[in-house]
């Protein structure tokens, strides 16, 4: 009997503690949810669990969502007609082009001074034009002096056009190294060809080159295929043609001139005499010129490393500015004016996004 009462005892303990731990739970419970800190950082939290897009999307009707279905069938296809807008505008690339190029001969041949520009071609107003004249007047004597030394000299055309422009646009100059600037002081001229009708759609850069002491090629090529259609697995995020993959050119570098490439020397020990022999061994060096040289995209569908993949996507962004801004305003990037007008948009966008930030 005395162990039966032991026991009722021990039983009604364990039932008193778990009871007094319950109150102790509900008494800090509710001195939590008095708190108004707490409390405000709950009803936050259900507001943007309310404010979601597709939560609220989950509380429509079964109708609603079949109506809202029907209208992404209708977005795909409004994606495929852009594609086919995409399309006809590359087409008229390819025709302005052939009605640009005549213009862009003519400046390869002031550049390279195969031809002399009339007084009615070179005659150009500049916004500063009152001050220049002012410093002109100042300065006649030495203007003189400097002609004199100028016809002596015999400058023929605009000496490293295409070199000063790499090392005007940071995103070129990054990639110029010290000793790829003697070979980029030979570039005559860049040009951008479109693919032919009828062929997928790519645009080509060729770089002419005259003759060098560093490689017999007078054209260095490279080619960026592209697509104007929607992804069958993501079609809403097509947004235009898009470069997904590009090809270079094989380079005839003379001997001993690969500035691709460095010599290196390692001590390399035998494993059964222990004697010990210099070896020379190629391996590959920063230059402007590995662009000839790209990455390839793998045909499949094996994915590149991150490493491979943000130097992929430089390369298609290096692509697309020398097709869009290099090329069709070579002068402007040459004297600057380019830069600054690209410089004073970042800054507006800059400030824009600042203003909605302040806004919001």
């Amino acid at each position: 009997m005395a162990d039966n009462s032991k026991a009722e005892d021990t039983a009604s303990d364990s039932v008193d503690a778990a009871k007094n731990a319950s109150d102790k739970k509900e008494k800090l419970a509710d001195q939590v949810m008095q708190n108004p800190q707490v409390l405000a950082a709950l009803q936050e939290r259900l507001d943007n669990t309310a404010l979601t897009p597709s939560s609220y999307i989950e509380t429509l009707p079964k109708a609603v969502k079949r109506r809202i279905d029907a209208l992404k069938q209708l977005q795909v296809k409004c994606a495929h007609i852009e594609a086919k807008f995409y399309e006809e505008v590359h087409d008229l690339e390819r025709k302005y082009a052939a009605l640009y190029q005549p213009l862009f001969d003519k400046r390869r041949e002031f550049i390279n001074g195969e031809a002399e520009p009339t007084d009615a071609e070179s005659e150009w107003h500049s916004d500063n034009e009152e001050e220049e004249k002012l410093a002109g007047d100042l300065k006649n004597a030495v203007v003189i002096e400097e002609k004199a030394e100028a016809e002596e000299t015999n400058v023929k055309g605009i000496p490293d056009f295409w070199f000063t422009i790499f090392r005007n646009v940071d995103m070129l100059s990054e990639l110029v190294q010290e000793y790829d600037e003697p070979i980029l002081k030979h570039l005559q001229d860049i040009k951008v060809k479109f693919s032919e009708p009828g062929q997928p759609m790519s645009f080509s850069l060729e770089f002419h080159f005259g003759p060098n002491d560093y490689f017999s090629n007078t054209v260095l090529t490279k080619t960026y295929k592209m697509k104007s259609e929607p992804d069958k697995t993501d079609p809403f995020s097509f947004e235009g043609p898009e470069i997904v993959d590009c090809e270079g050119c094989t380079i005839d570098w003379k001997k001993g001139k690969n500035v691709t490439v460095k010599t290196i020397k390692k001590k390399q020990k035998h494993k059964g005499r222990g004697t010990v022999r210099t070896i020379t061994k190629q391996v590959p060096n920063d230059s402007f010129f590995n662009f000839f040289n790209p990455i390839k995209v793998s045909g499949d569908g094996e994915s590149l490393d991150e490493d491979s993949e943000f130097t992929l996507a430089a390369d298609f962004e290096i692509g697309h500015f020398f097709r869009e801004r290099i090329v069709p305003r070579a002068v402007l990037y040459f004297t600057g004016e380019a830069i600054e007008d690209d410089d004073n948009f970042e800054e507006g966008e800059e400030g824009e996004e600042e203003f909605i930030s302040i806004l919001s």
